[in-house]
């Protein structure tokens, strides 16, 4: 078996810097846009709810659909390029747009632009993520794609956050209209200079196989990939209990630690620690295999979650020690499971004897985006359910209370706990990535020969 050349520094820090502006924009987007449309733009929370969920019907088709497309895409730049530079006005319009709505801009507003958000994240994302796949076929270098990449998002994030936190302790600027605003601003500036310089400075592999498979009996081939149905299963309930956290952050902080104006501060803190844990969690999966740190990452956040419920008003720096765990645990979710998705690729590959990576992350993308909407749909709706009241200035009685804080700190443990049973028997590991990769390399010399 060949040996591959590790990837260089400069050329993981140029792929990365896609993710960066994109992830600062996605931020707002889970924490601050439910908040601000329900509490500032008078949207009723089981609207947003819907709107939220409704928005990803649409991605039934559109992601498989893209994934399709990039695969076939030819064209003199290469067939991931060109769709990331598409995608890229794309989506600053509709940052633009959702984030700086105009005076009496409601439901539909919200609908429209949420959709063409969505939209033009599956045009990114598919063939960014499809192109970091195929940068390297050694398994433990894949984590190290995945790494950088997690990383500069969770640059993205903290920028999202230092910026209106450094407002509102200069300038007293805050709210979450505030922070949309300077978020949105930065992303327009910035979004353009990260994609660029990834497309000028990343090279996209000159040789992969051409496909040809039909979309359905594609998706049927997929569907057969047993390791790919585990890991995309255990990824969605895992993410369903961080989006419903994520979004009610914001409501736990402000209803229930009565600190609102602290907020940013400790999302701030949550970032930071999931920043720093990713080297780790990449150092642990080289030690004991991809699976078995992605399992220990769930039980650690599962672990800290029901902590929250010790909390109660006045107690906003109690709850940094359980955010900074809750935060170091998080930072395995994006590295570790994009990793492993890189070398699920390679069994449909031997099966197919295609190179169908985009078609893979659409269906990943799909799953993540769908993941997102259920956990804030839940989130959302939970509270709606239980008449809680979002307004600003609103006392909620204590049963309401109790609702979120049960919401917010014992229901996402029951979701980690499960995702983290689904992965424990996962089939890939190193030894059998190495079997692949070999069978693959043999494959290659035949059909060049």
């Amino acid at each position: 078996m060949s040996e591959h050349k590790p990837l260089a520094r400069s050329t993981l820090f140029f792929y990365s810097l896609a993710e960066l502006p994109v992830s600062m924009a996605l931020f707002p987007v889970i924490v601050f846009i439910p908040k601000f449309y329900t509490s500032e733009m008078g949207v009723p929370l089981a609207l947003a709810a819907n709107i939220i969920l409704l928005v990803r019907i649409f991605d039934v088709v559109t992601d498989p659909l893209m994934g399709f497309i990039g695969d076939r895409t030819r064209t003199p730049w290469g067939r991931r390029r060109v769709w990331i530079a598409v995608a890229t006005p794309v989506l600053m319009v509709s940052i633009y747009m959702l984030f700086m709505p105009p005076s009496g801009a409601g439901g539909w507003h919200m609908a429209v632009w949420m959709f063409v958000l969505s939209l033009g994240t599956t045009m990114l994302f598919i063939p960014y993520y499809a192109w970091g796949a195929e940068l390297t076929p050694d398994y433990n270098e894949r984590s190290r794609v995945t790494g950088w990449r997690s990383m500069m998002g969770v640059v993205g994030s903290l920028a999202a956050q230092l910026a209106p936190a450094i407002a509102l302790l200069a300038f007293g600027i805050g709210g979450s209209g505030a922070v949309l605003v300077i978020v949105g601003t930065m992303m327009l500036a910035v979004m353009p200079i990260g994609a660029l310089l990834t497309l000028v400075r990343v090279p996209e592999p000159a040789h992969y196989q051409s496909t040809y498979i039909p979309l359905w009996q594609g998706l049927r081939l997929m569907m057969e990939n047993g390791p790919f149905k585990r890991l995309v299963l255990a990824f969605m309930v895992g993410s369903i209990a961080l989006s419903i956290t994520t979004p009610l952050y914001l409501f736990f902080i402000t209803f229930v630690l009565h600190a609102e104006e602290k907020a940013i501060f400790m999302l701030t803190f949550f970032y930071l620690a999931n920043f720093s844990a990713v080297p780790f969690w990449v150092w642990l999966s080289a030690r004991i295999g991809k699976h078995r740190a992605y399992v220990a990452s769930f039980a650690i956040i599962a672990c800290a979650h029901p902590f929250y419920l010790l909390l109660g008003d006045g107690d906003f720096w109690w709850m940094l020690p359980i955010t900074l765990v809750t935060g170091f645990s998080a930072g395995g979710f994006a590295a570790l499971p994009n990793s492993m998705k890189a070398d699920v690729i390679d069994l449909d590959t031997l099966k197919s004897g295609e190179n169908r990576a985009a078609m893979f992350f659409s269906a990943w993308s799909f799953t993540q985006k769908l993941a997102g909407s259920l956990g804030g749909w839940i989130a959302l709706s939970t509270l709606a359910w239980v008449g809680f009241n979002a307004a600003p200035g609103a006392v909620n009685a204590e049963d309401e209370l109790l609702g979120l804080r049960l919401l917010f700190a014992l229901i996402p443990s029951a979701f980690y706990l499960s995702a983290g049973a689904i992965i424990w028997k996962y089939p890939i590991t190193r030894e059998k990535h190495r079997e692949m990769r070999a069978e693959l390399e043999r494959a290659a010399r035949g059909v060049a020969g």
